[in-house]
């Protein structure tokens, strides 16, 4: 791989805060009926290093780090959580690549992942999700050429992705391969209407006979299949923890709003008890998730050792909280959230596949009981 060079976007987090209102606006309902998020946009965002800021600016991007990029990440979450999940896809490749690249491959592929080239992570499969040993996808060294034969299933970002950082087994241990989404034998079939975050390009992806320079493996291969999948998901789960900060976000703004307005029996929904109960666990719901993530961000950036159980437990409340704050969205909103496209609407079936993702919520339950047992 060749050595790239590239000058650092000169990006703030508020000029991002400026850009993303202005690229995303009212059109994240569009986008999600569509299944589809323009590539314009995701050009532009590109271009100002913002679809994986944390990069450094060594390599071409902003460098910032885990709480301003939380930050952003929940403002983001809270207009768009289809964009937000290509966002957390490309910073789980970029984190990925600067942990187990060498340098030459580091040089070469971080600038890319900062203004150019969009990536997926591929290590789900139909039979292997939080089960790592049922994993099938092989990739096989002969000479100076490896070759790669597996199937992944609901790879976020796929259908976007011009790389595909793929996890496969290598004789007894593991490995990630970058590959090219236009190397022949890769096939994507985008998943059609998935419950929730329907623009953030679902995909099934073949690997069938696929030959690529043993270049492509990151690394020297040969690690451990769970510590490759812990280095992924370590930053997935977090940006997935502040996105749900921004549907919880996104949910107490429509609540509040419509409960204010809205008039039944004489007065105002917020003057209603019922319904003041509702507006009082949305608040409550998205302090108690911020403030988790924070607090992982800090450990993240302090390099914490409580760092991998802050995020666990920041991915765990988040989309727990997000979920049940959405449904709560949608009853005070009533039949003016019950409208496909609405932000309530939308927040409704997003926050569930949060449940899910990059962790679910009984892998992290398992997680936590464990840490809980262990610190006596």
């Amino acid at each position: 791989m060749p050595e790239t060079t590239t000058t650092a976007p000169a990006v703030t987090p508020t000029d991002a805060a400026t850009i993303v209102a202005r690229l995303v606006g009212d059109r994240a309902g569009d986008w999600d009926r569509t299944g589809r998020i323009p590539t314009q946009v995701l050009r532009e965002l590109h271009t100002t290093g913002l679809l994986a800021p944390q990069i450094p600016t060594d390599y071409g991007g902003p460098g910032w780090n885990s709480l301003h990029t939380g930050q952003f990440t929940a403002q983001v979450g809270s207009l768009c959580s289809s964009l937000r999940s290509v966002m957390t896809s490309q910073g789980m490749a970029a984190w990925t690549v600067e942990r187990l690249a060498d340098r030459t491959q580091a040089r070469s592929l971080l600038p890319r992942l900062a203004s150019t080239d969009t990536a997926a992570v591929a290590f789900t499969e139909p039979q292997a999700g939080s089960d790592l040993s049922a994993m099938t996808t092989t990739a096989t060294i002969t000479g100076d050429t490896l070759r790669l034969n597996g199937h992944k299933v609901w790879v976020t970002a796929a259908d976007h992705a011009d790389l595909l950082l793929t996890f496969a087994r290598l004789g007894d241990q593991a490995a990630v391969v970058v590959v090219p989404r236009t190397t022949p034998g890769v096939r994507v079939r985008r998943r059609a209407e998935p419950l929730g975050c329907r623009a953030a390009g679902h995909a099934d992806v073949w690997f069938d006979a696929v030959r690529l320079p043993t270049s492509s493996l990151l690394g020297a291969g040969g690690q451990s299949m769970s510590l490759l999948v812990t280095t992924a998901l370590s930053y997935g789960r977090l940006s997935v923890a502040w996105g749900c900060v921004g549907i919880l976000r996104a949910c107490l703004s429509a609540a509040t709003e419509h409960a204010g307005t809205r008039h039944q029996f004489g007065r105002p929904l917020a003057l209603h008890q019922l319904v003041a109960r509702h507006l009082a666990d949305l608040w409550s719901a998205e302090q108690i998730a911020t403030r988790l993530c924070e607090h992982a961000s800090r450990c993240w950036d302090t390099g914490s050792p409580d760092v991998v159980t802050a995020t666990v437990l920041a991915k765990y409340v988040s989309s727990r909280n997000a979920t049940r704050a959405a449904a709560d969205a949608v009853q005070v909103l009533a039949s003016a959230g019950a409208v496909d496209g609405h932000s309530v609407a939308r927040a409704y079936r997003d926050a569930k596949l949060m449940e899910i993702i990059e962790g679910s919520t009984e892998m992290c339950q398992l997680m936590l009981a464990d840490h809980a047992v262990n610190r006596r």
